[in-house]
């Protein structure tokens, strides 16, 4: 049996010299295969209550109105930045954010992209982690966290996030293409093939998920 192919990584890393065009370019897509979008404005940060306070965070009941409705600016400006290819000045701001609100959902997904497209791979897992745990049944933080657990050569972790995507957006074909890398890194070629097949139904053209379907005999 050969191996499965190292998995794709979110943001592949490029040559020192265009690493920062390279970030521009990931970051404003937000993911591969236009999974999800970088803009999060619609998500919102009351959908669900607020965990309880850690050491390192305030506890919510202290975050006032002000503080949130800084916090919503500074994640705009982060966004606008980042699609400029500004993407030290759009940390800088979502930094910002989580400073006035630590649970805003926009801040720490993006700056979990940014991690990511640095190879910051544990960073981004725990930002990712956080937006999850904010938003519930959303697919793109969990997509976000599977392609580090991947790039991490933690497969099966990825598997599982993966499944919990594609149940919360079952039309999410970056999703789908990262539950098939994930299946094929792990051996079970029936549900990497059904994920390849998944993405082809989404995406007739797409030619990596051909290559899969062709590897696992699907």
């Amino acid at each position: 049996m050969t191996d499965a192919p190292a998995p794709r990584p979110l943001f592949p890393a490029p040559p020192r010299r265009g690493r920062a065009a390279h970030l521009i370019i990931a970051v404003a897509l937000g993911l591969p295969l236009a999974g999800c979008s970088f803009d999060l404005g619609s998500w919102g940060s009351d959908d669900k209550p607020k965990p309880a306070a850690t050491a390192d965070k305030p506890a919510a009941d202290t975050i006032t109105p002000q503080d949130v409705n800084s916090a919503k600016d500074h994640a705009t400006r982060g966004q606008v930045l980042a699609h400029s290819g500004k993407v030290d000045e759009a940390q800088a701001e979502f930094e910002q954010a989580l400073t006035s609100d630590p649970y805003n959902i926009q801040a720490l997904y993006g700056r979990g992209l940014i991690y990511q497209g640095r190879g910051q791979h544990q960073q981004a897992i725990d930002d990712f982690t956080a937006a999850s745990g904010l938003s519930p049944q959303k697919a793109e933080p969990l997509v976000g966290r599977a392609t580090s657990y991947l790039a991490l050569d933690k497969a099966k972790q990825a598997a599982t996030d993966l499944d919990e995507a594609v149940q919360a957006d079952p039309n999410n074909v970056a999703a789908w293409s990262a539950r098939g890398q994930a299946y094929e890194r792990l051996g079970d070629k029936a549900k990497a093939a059904a994920s390849y097949n998944r993405v082809l139904a989404l995406r007739p053209n797409d030619g990596s998920a051909r290559s899969g379907l062709a590897r696992t005999g699907g």
